[in-house]
């Protein structure tokens, strides 16, 4: 009892004897925990070992470089950068960056319409005027070579111009008509071959003998025996639906693929006569089917034409052909403005020096003929890496692409040897067809000659070329950004791990005053926000 109430008379001392205590003095300070958390953090940077930052900057590098090595690859198969596209794509919807349209942008984009049509317009694909056999020719450098030359976008194109120029509605009255348009539709070859034999053992068909001159003939002979056969039909139907073609929409659609199928028979008749060596024959096909069917002008026709006539070194209708041809009003190709390139380049290429003409100049004769170049390159800046054999030429897809790489293959793969004929005419390509880029050094904002070169033609040759070929792109596209930035982020992290795997010590050093450099502005700013703060309203927003 007596140690007790010893115990109680000091803790009552004590309670007399010490200072009243406030509320806010039972609240621990901020400023405490604040040096006390800068305290911990030193003791975390100090407690970091060597083999720690060398991990770290190895992962970042590792990272870095996958990112590099994925956008990279992604760069070269789709000619853009995938972040970059994510971006844009997802990221800029979600972060408003989507323009709405008003009234008052609404007048500008009316006055961006002609641009836009003209756009579009040049980005629509054609079907190749040269183009090759399926049997005879495409599926026999598959045999050898076990690639597939044609990629399924341009087949399903020419399984769609097929449908618009063999079919039409009154076919289901036709046992064998409709049988060939349900082969249009199959994508199986084989599949197609049976279907136009059923329907030759139904009736005589013209369209059945077409599919198979095309997809089961091996040889260009074969398919003109068919073709043959496929002639006399397509004259006898076409024959008898011109004479009903007034009684009808249905006899007038009708008569219009009867047209269409003996155009093509006679067309593709002419080519199989030119690659067996009769061009003289197929010239006169040619012109004997434009004269009687003058306004198809969707087969190019005249393209065929140029080209024999090339072969026969006729340049004097080669130069009429072009002069009806190479209008302002008409569509261009390539075709048309390097053979009228090729024309002018005969007159002096034989005689042409690039040492005499810096010397003396050039001449009226050698400055038309540099102008051609130009408008020619200009058109089509691709074709020339093929004429001059700097770039590799594959076979021609069964469409183009005006001003795109599938049709520079498509020109030279035929023209070739029409400009190795000519003496001169491939060294005065070479020495001046890179001129062109000088006087449109931003080809897609503003064409010299022609329209600004189109955006579109890398993606539709992606798809009308196939994998193994290289695409031609132009203009040279800069490297993304984010690619640049991969890969210096990867470089510097990599310098960062190797240096501190050989230095551990002195980058640990380095580590150490770089973070205690970075975060002293923010301990600066503190610091000064708690002088000027009374600590009561400092320590309701810690609170908060």
């Amino acid at each position: 009892m007596q140690q007790e109430d010893q115990h109680l008379e000091r803790w009552t001392v004590l309670c007399v004897d010490a200072p009243p205590l406030s509320p806010l003095s039972l609240v621990t300070d901020p400023g405490s925990d604040m040096f006390g958390s800068e305290s911990s953090l030193s003791l975390f940077l100090n407690t970091l070992t060597p083999k720690f930052y060398v991990a770290l900057t190895g992962t970042s590098s590792l990272i870095s470089g996958l990112i590099l090595i994925f956008e990279w690859w992604y760069f070269r198969k789709y000619g853009t950068s995938f972040i970059e596209q994510v971006s844009v794509s997802h990221l800029r919807p979600l972060l408003g960056g989507v323009d709405h349209s008003s009234p008052n942008s609404s007048s500008s984009s009316d006055g961006d319409t002609d641009s836009s049509r003209q756009t579009v317009s040049e980005c629509k694909v054609w079907r190749n005027p040269l183009n090759l056999f399926r049997g005879a020719e495409y599926n026999r450098y598959t045999w050898v070579t076990g690639r597939e030359p044609l990629t399924y976008y341009d087949m399903n194109l020419s399984a769609q111009d097929h449908q618009t120029f063999f079919t039409c509605d009154s076919d289901h009255l036709r046992p064998a008509d409709a049988i060939m348009q349900k082969a249009w539709r199959e994508r199986n070859p084989q599949a197609r071959i049976t279907a136009a034999h059923e329907a030759l053992d139904l009736e005589d068909c013209a369209t059945a003998y077409i599919l198979l001159a095309e997809e089961e003939a091996t040889t260009i002979v074969e398919a003109e025996k068919l073709f043959k056969q496929a002639l006399k039909i397509g004259e006898s139907c076409y024959r008898r639906s011109q004479q009903l073609q007034h009684h009808g929409a249905q006899y007038e659609a009708q008569h219009r693929r009867d047209t269409n199928v003996l155009v093509y028979i006679k067309r593709r008749l002419a080519m199989c006569s030119r690659k067996l060596g009769r061009t003289r024959e197929a010239v006169k096909m040619m012109r004997d089917l434009m004269k009687e069917f003058p306004l198809l002008s969707m087969f190019n026709i005249h393209e065929n034409l140029l080209e024999s006539l090339l072969e026969l070194q006729n340049y004097a209708d080669v130069q009429a052909v072009l002069a009806k041809y190479d209008d302002i009003s008409l569509p261009k190709s390539a075709t048309i403005c390097y053979t009228a390139a090729l024309l002018k380049a005969r007159a002096v290429s034989d005689k042409f020096s690039p040492e005499a003409a810096s010397r003396r100049g050039l001449s009226t004769a050698e400055m038309n003929a540099v102008e051609a170049i130009h408008r020619a390159v200009e058109f089509n800046p691709h074709v020339p890496k093929y004429l001059l054999e700097m770039k590799s030429l594959i076979l021609p897809p069964e469409h183009i692409l005006k001003r795109g790489d599938s049709e520079a293959i498509a020109y030279t793969f035929f023209h070739l040897q029409h400009w190795k004929r000519v003496e001169g005419a491939l060294n005065l390509l070479h020495c001046t067809w890179e001129g062109t880029f000088r006087m449109i050094p931003y080809p897609l904002e503003k064409g010299h000659l022609f329209y600004p070169y189109p955006v579109c033609t890398e993606t539709a040759d992606r798809e009308l070329l196939p994998m193994f070929h290289e695409v031609s792109v132009y203009p040279k596209k800069e490297l993304p950004f984010f690619i640049l930035f991969t890969a210096g982020l990867c470089s510097f992290t990599a310098m960062l791990a190797l240096l501190t795997h050989q230095f551990p010590e002195l980058m640990g050093v380095f580590a150490k005053a770089f973070l205690s450099t970075l975060f002293a502005p923010l301990s600066f700013i503190m610091e000064k926000v708690e002088s000027i703060l009374p600590s009561s309203l400092w320590h309701q927003l810690t609170r908060i």
